[in-house]
């Protein structure tokens, strides 16, 4: 014979309570609430971003706010390095301490992507920061993302289609 456990039930983050009322209510931790981009230091010096929710096929512009690095000094600039989907555009320094890096960013498939960056100094020959970004991308035809604060979706690609083309084939 089943016997039945009463209590409440929890499973990450998300709280049910035990008694069943015709006004129900989830209730959330409050650290599921945080919907700014997350800046983690990693232990070897480099920075992992997280930047949420993305769609394919759309162009974001990025800013996230780095702390001070005392190897990189005052000018810092993004390294040469070619990336197809994303670019620094800006860095700027904080009045208040931290540099402001502004990027775009394009994700060109679905799933949990993790594209790099490098900010090198210009005045110190050996020293550089990577930054990886991070960011969960949904395909364009799944729904909509909520974005976070320092995340703008600025355009869309045009979807290829080739019915629509006007193409008359071989003679």
């Amino acid at each position: 014979m089943a016997t039945s456990k009463k209590g409440t039930a929890k499973s990450g983050g998300v709280k049910f309570s035990e008694e069943v009322t015709a006004h129900s209510h989830v209730h959330f931790d409050e650290k599921l609430h945080d919907s700014v981009v997350m800046v983690i230091p990693e232990s070897n010096g480099n920075f992992l971003v997280k930047v949420g929710f993305l769609m394919t096929q759309h162009k974001y512009e990025i800013d996230f706010t780095l702390p001070d690095i005392p190897s990189l000094g005052n000018d810092v600039c993004p390294a040469p390095i070619p990336n197809p989907h994303i670019r620094v555009t800006n860095i700027t320094h904080q009045s208040e301490g931290g540099m402001l890096v502004h990027c775009e960013y394009t994700p060109h498939q679905e799933g949990v992507l993790c594209e790099e960056l490098t900010l090198v100094s210009e005045s110190r020959e050996d020293a550089s920061v990577r930054i990886r970004v991070q960011a969960r991308v949904m395909d364009r035809h799944k729904g909509t993302p909520m974005l976070l604060d320092g995340v703008r979706c600025v355009g869309a690609e045009l979807e290829y289609d080739s019915e629509q083309s006007d193409w008359q084939g071989f003679d």
